[in-house]
């Protein structure tokens, strides 16, 4: 939701750091298989039961990400890249419910699940369409410049990352905050289901 408003915010310091780190040679793989080392090491953490120490590394994970990107742009985006970049988002994204279910089992576990499924008919419902935009060779630049089509809905990045925080900060609240934004992930599958029936009848 808040996505496509904080690209024109977000993205020139980070395409300004990340031609600093292309010139370096670093490449943008490097730092997408970083990131995803900062996210699993910030789930561990949640799941040990030290949820303000994950903090940062999720930060971190959440940084690396926008700055994969960042040099891809400033060098040269590949289809592996784009495909590193969205399957280690999953990766991430579905392992903090699962460590908060292993810090405490008895109170997260059937929260964590419900977060999981939406998480689940959410990137089926963004997924499938990018593949059926592909084959029409739809095209969109709302959302910055991605590696498939990029369908905008109510649960987005941002949004996810604030609920991640939140969490960590208040990891006693984490069903409440679960259930809330599992709502709310099911209501942006709903609205892109029906995006994409619009879409792809004509």
């Amino acid at each position: 939701m808040f996505d496509a408003r904080l690209r024109p915010l977000i993205d020139p310091p980070l395409n300004a750091v990340g031609r600093t780190l292309a010139a370096t040679g670093l490449a943008a793989n490097a730092v997408t298989a970083i990131g995803l080392g900062f996210g699993l090491a910030a789930a561990a953490l949640i799941a040990l039961g030290y949820p303000l120490l994950a903090l940062p590394l999720l930060l971190a994970n959440r940084l690396a990400d926008g700055l994969d990107g960042a040099i891809a742009r400033a060098t040269s985006r590949t289809d592996l890249g784009g495909y590193l970049d969205i399957v280690f988002d999953f990766l991430f994204y579905g392992a903090v419910p699962v460590a908060f279910a292993l810090a405490d089992p008895a109170a997260n576990g059937v929260a964590a699940a419900v977060l999981l499924f939406s998480f689940y008919a959410n990137g089926a419902a963004f997924l499938t369409f990018a593949i059926m935009a592909e084959r029409r060779r739809l095209e969109t630049s709302r959302q910055g410049l991605k590696s498939l089509y990029y369908l905008g809905g109510l649960a987005e990045g941002a949004e996810t990352i604030l609920v991640f925080t939140l969490m960590c900060v208040w990891p006693d609240s984490f069903a409440v905050l679960a259930y809330g934004f599992a709502a709310l992930c099911g209501l942006s599958a709903a609205a892109r289901i029906a995006t994409a029936i619009q879409v792809l009848k004509r």
